[in-house]
């Protein structure tokens, strides 16, 4: 993956250049191209976790282009992911003070890593400025999100409309769905449950918390041989969870 985005990098940079005296970085063409394969190698870098390297071009980008939204945004997950808050936040509002074309994405990074930071109501903020946007591909993933803060604000009936949203746009959000089952289990709603669970479950790989959810709705329909073989995965899978610890404390009579 990196190696190929060496190879784009050396692509872009290459068109940059042009035969004859003028240099290609002195005209706005030639540093606007500059600037994108800077970002573009910067990024590869960073999807592969390589952070200290991947600020390298991000900076080499900035010098071409200060205002740069793409490179300020690029630079705050860098520094998202080594865990530094203060200049991931700098930069993400460095990023959404110039326009960009992908300002709707921004917006949605941004209010992640608050949502991470735990500043649900700023998240919300984002987020819902992120969702007006109806042509943005990643609309669906902003319902999403927007429907994780609202259950973190206490909000559960606007998260379940949020997920529900989500599905619309998107019928096959693992994550949506699993909300939407545990939602619904919790107002009683055990049928419904199900249905979203079983949906949940054509999608995704079980991990420690959807075979503890599993469990229990299996248990409120009824079904005792879906709990028990549930339980037996959660058991085997994962044994050191908070979730299995759980499970063994509802078992007691």
């Amino acid at each position: 993956m990196l190696r190929a985005l060496i190879v784009l990098f050396a692509v872009l940079l290459a068109a940059c250049v042009r035969e004859g005296p003028t240099n290609p970085l002195s005209t706005s063409k030639g540093r606007a191209e500059a600037s994108e394969a800077y970002i573009q190698l910067g990024l590869g870098y960073l999807q592969e976790g390589e952070t200290a390297r991947a600020k390298v071009p991000l900076v080499k980008a900035l010098e071409l282009d200060r205002r740069s939204s793409d490179a300020h945004a690029a630079l705050a997950m860098v520094f998202q992911a080594e865990m530094e808050p203060k200049l991931a936040d700098e930069h993400f509002r460095k990023a959404l003070q110039s326009h960009s074309v992908n300002q709707t994405r921004i917006m949605n990074n941004y209010g992640s890593f608050l949502y991470e930071q735990g500043r649900f109501k700023e998240a919300m903020q984002y987020f819902s400025k992120a969702s007006e946007d109806a042509l943005y591909a990643g609309r669906p993933r902003v319902f999403e999100n927007m429907g994780l803060t609202a259950l973190k604000l206490n909000q559960p009936e606007q998260a379940g409309e949020y997920f529900e949203r989500t599905l619309r746009l998107s019928p096959k959000q693992p994550q949506a769905l699993l909300e939407l089952a545990e939602l619904a289990r919790l107002k009683g709603e055990y049928g419904k449950a199900l249905g979203y669970y079983e949906r949940f479950s054509e999608l995704s790989t079980q991990n420690a918390r959807s075979l503890l959810l599993g469990i229990r709705i299996a248990g409120q329909t009824g079904d005792r041989d879906k709990a028990k073989s549930l339980g037996l995965q959660l058991k085997r899978l994962y044994p050191a969870t908070a979730e299995y610890r759980q499970y063994l404390s509802e078992l007691l009579p």
